[in-house]
């Protein structure tokens, strides 16, 4: 019988995890050459405190955006060795950029070679030890289910994808008008009154109730979970443990019950959060404007032999409090390229001109909405502005959907960084799911991980 508990990490764990090691890992590395090479470039003293912190942030900043936080790349080996070697790159190089706070450049240029592949080396060493053992399969969370048969595979898929440590080996089928007999994979089917049994027997760490049917829940069952929390066993309710594990809001199980989640992120009515957040735009609107004219140039050349149309492409665009304005991009598309009325664009848009797709996928095609931000019709990070045509369809099927109206709608967001372009209904439901997660955590480091998000959208070529 194994009745002890397996030993697992939750993802904000895992990712703690991953962020005090790397510079754990990378400074005793440093201290380890310097004590046994007489290594000069980098050393630890009192009056030079400040090396070690700028050293870390640049680790830890750079490390976000090179995806090295990411439990699906952290758990590949080549993906690993990929982000460690842009991680180290930009790391030492912006490193060597600010003398001020760093150490000042050897004479002896080899010591920047030691330097950089004692970074590497470190920083690599514990990846691999963090592959090879805290992301096998014995550090894995054992998990069983209590919902309705018709959910299962929905609910395994929706949360094993998110986090590979997360495996459901078990489930109570909840509705008594369908015999539990049904198995999904690996997954078993459980008695009601062998669940407390197999819990013991499996190393069960967390019990997720997911039924929409509560007559499903039996006086016996009800005492069995009450028993199991007695004796430390986790119970959570699904919709909590979705948000939690996915970063998002699972509108499809909460029905018009969705006035509990509120209210939303104090951020949303915070003046000073605003002010501060209104000030950095003003002054990345300026840049940006700054930067778009100085690429109109080169874009209007492109313009002219691929696209064939007016450089500028204005269309109306819902924002906040639902009122409509008209955002301003560079033309990507064909004219007339909505003659037959409006559709989703796609992966691989016919409408959209070779050089229309390279504008799109750095993402400067999206330069001309810094004035919208300017105006204040736009913000920096929020939902993403959608056409009237879109909301009214959208908002008949999706009765949340224009909660996203609540704030401004914005250059990036939640929902563009962690998922793809929706090209059908189903993929407007999971960007909603995203962008309501964010208007209810609004925070600034929420919006810190957007902006480095967004920095590596733009660098690994992902825009759509």
């Amino acid at each position: 019988m194994n009745s002890q508990k397996n030993i697992h990490f939750e993802i904000s764990e895992r990712k703690l995890l991953l962020r005090f090691f790397d510079v754990i890992s990378v400074l005793l590395a440093l201290y380890l050459v310097g004590f046994l090479f007489h290594f000069k470039y980098f050393t630890f003293s009192a009056t030079n405190y400040y090396w070690t912190i700028v050293l870390t942030i640049y680790i830890n900043a750079f490390g976000a955006v090179f995806e090295m936080y990411n439990l699906q790349v952290a758990s590949n080996h080549f993906q690993v060795l990929k982000s460690t070697v842009l991680t180290t790159t930009a790391t030492v190089v912006f490193y060597l950029l600010t003398p001020v706070f760093s150490p000042q450049l050897p004479k002896n240029r080899l010591q920047l070679l030691v330097f950089y592949l004692v970074v590497f080396i470190g920083l690599y060493s514990w990846r691999m030890i963090y592959v090879r053992f805290l992301a096998s399969n014995r550090f894995v969370q054992k998990v069983v289910l209590i919902c309705d048969r018709e959910q299962v595979e929905e609910l395994i898929l929706g949360l094993e994808s998110v986090d590979p440590h997360y495996k459901i080996i078990g489930y109570v089928n909840s509705d008594n008008s369908i015999a539990d007999n049904f198995e999904y994979h690996y997954v078993r089917c459980l008695k009601r009154d062998e669940l407390s049994l197999f819990v013991k027997d499996n190393g069960i760490s967390e019990l997720v109730v997911a039924s929409q049917k509560t007559d499903g829940i039996t006086v016996d069952l009800y005492h069995q979970l009450l028993q199991l929390l007695e004796s430390g066993i986790t119970i959570r309710e699904y919709t909590q443990v979705y948000e939690s594990k996915t970063l998002r809001i699972p509108v499809q199980y909460i029905a018009r019950d969705f006035y509990r989640f509120f209210p939303f992120s104090r951020s949303n009515q915070n003046k000073l959060y605003l002010s501060i957040v209104r000030f950095f735009e003003i002054g990345l609107s300026l840049l940006g404007i700054s930067i778009g004219l100085v690429l109109i140039p080169i874009i209007l050349i492109g313009n002219v032999f691929w696209n064939k149309g007016k450089l500028f492409y204005t269309q109306e665009r819902v924002g906040k409090d639902s009122v409509a304005f008209e955002i301003i991009k560079f033309r990507t598309m064909i004219k007339n390229a909505e003659t037959r009325g409006a559709v989703f664009a796609t992966t691989n848009d016919s409408r959209v001109t070779k050089f229309g797709k390279f504008l799109r996928k750095t993402r400067i095609d999206e330069f001309p909405q810094f004035i919208n931000i300017l105006k204040g019709d736009m913000a920096i990070i929020g939902p993403r502005p959608e056409r009237p045509f879109f909301v009214n369809e959208i908002a008949q099927i999706m009765p949340f959907y224009e909660t996203r109206h609540i704030i401004k709608p914005g250059l990036t967001g939640w929902a563009q960084v962690n998922y793809a372009y929706g090209e059908k209904m189903e993929d407007s439901l999971i960007k909603l799911q995203y962008d309501l997660y964010y208007i209810k955590h609004r925070s600034v480091y929420l919006d810190l991980s957007i902006a480095f998000k967004t920095i590596s959208t733009v660098l690994f070529y992902r825009g759509q």
